[in-house]
């Protein structure tokens, strides 16, 4: 359905939920269509992976011992 700009903003509600619901609402000015509102839809190829850079990292036994004092004493500065 096409809409003129003023309709559009007093049925904004109206016309999300028939782009959600996947009809074409196109919006309009002076008569010429100018912006369609379309649901998003997620990427599913996006999704994030567990895992990705297993095997590809390695933390040493000295990240797990305590900062110096002048490194700590930075902190609280």
């Amino acid at each position: 359905m096409e809409y003129n700009i003023h309709d559009a903003k007093s049925n904004l509600s109206k016309l999300i939920v028939q782009a959600i619901e996947g009809k074409e609402v196109v919006i309009s000015k002076a008569g010429k269509p100018v912006v369609k509102l379309v649901r998003i839809v997620p990427d599913q190829k996006k999704k994030r992976k567990i895992g990705i850079y297993q095997g590809e990292t390695k933390i040493t036994k000295d990240f797990f011992e305590p900062l110096p004092n002048d490194e700590i004493s930075g902190f609280l500065s």
